[in-house]
């Protein structure tokens, strides 16, 4: 799985045009599913440390969240979602090209947020042991955890993580590259298995520190502790059918640089109005 990696007006916002009702969820079947009682997130980490092995050339002297699309970095984007859905703290990890991102991004106050710089060294430490490693960054309440690579109008600021869940999961439909899916989703629940019915697990998702425990730093991925936690229904989801893309390779940066070309990208992110709820 290489990708493994406050609210607005109304959901008729023009900034996200496909509708989302995210206190329910939807299975695989098309079932609504209420959610038992759920948080926010006020804290979220962008991972950023990876060698973007599969984006070489383009990655070999540009770390591959500071390629643009649009007339910004793909990083970029994410950092003024972030702070048009009213989350202004962020943790980046770093690895690859560690400086040249540092340098580009500051301390985040033209883009509305507050970022704290993981630094991982490299090779980085995987997408578990990133996140254990930055923990003491994040708080102790959910926290969301999104990759660089993804570009996406998912509302960020509608995501809730159930109380009894050690995570909550935004999965989408299979694209071409990964058309097996990773997780099933049903009844609000996200679990292993049923080949034919999963669905892409988007590199979206809120985590508590919980799902760390018993952890060592290092390097480690991220599936088996989700695997682990699904296994005792711990895991929650919902399925996202907007805008979403995995830019993971040249042909995938070179489409969405195609489809923005005479288009306004920033007109599709809001500023957040003061009073808004």
């Amino acid at each position: 799985m290489a990708h493994l990696c406050a609210a607005f007006n109304a959901l008729s916002d023009p900034l996200f045009p496909f509708p989302v009702n995210m206190n329910r969820d939807i299975d695989n079947s098309g079932t609504p599913n209420v959610r038992p009682g759920a948080e926010s997130a006020a804290v979220a980490m962008i991972l950023a440390a990876g060698r973007g092995e599969r984006m070489r050339p383009l990655s070999d002297e540009c770390p591959k969240p500071l390629l643009e699309a649009g007339g910004r970095a793909l990083i970029e984007w994410h950092l003024l979602r972030l702070a048009a859905s009213g989350i202004h703290e962020v943790v980046i990890n770093l690895g690859w090209k560690a400086e040249a991102i540092r340098e580009a991004l500051g301390e985040g106050r033209r883009f509305g947020v507050r970022i704290r710089y993981s630094e991982e060294g490299f090779p980085a430490l995987e997408t578990g042991g990133g996140i254990f490693r930055a923990l003491p960054m994040l708080g102790t309440g959910p926290f969301l955890v999104i990759n660089s690579d993804v570009w996406t109008d998912l509302p960020l600021d509608r995501l809730r993580c159930p109380t009894d869940s050690l995570a909550h999961l935004v999965l989408v439909p299979n694209p071409p590259h990964n058309h097996d899916g990773d997780f099933n989703l049903s009844g609000g629940r996200v679990f292993p298995g049923d080949e034919g019915r999963r669905r892409t697990f988007s590199g979206i998702g809120i985590y508590r520190g919980a799902l760390f425990e018993g952890c060592e730093p290092g390097r480690f991925p991220l599936a088996p502790l989700l695997v682990k936690a699904m296994e005792s229904g711990r895991v929650t989801g919902e399925l996202f059918e907007g805008d979403w893309r995995d830019i993971g390779d040249p042909p995938r940066l070179e489409a969405l640089r195609r489809e923005l070309a005479g288009t306004d990208p920033a007109a599709r992110i809001q500023a957040r109005r003061p009073g808004s709820t």
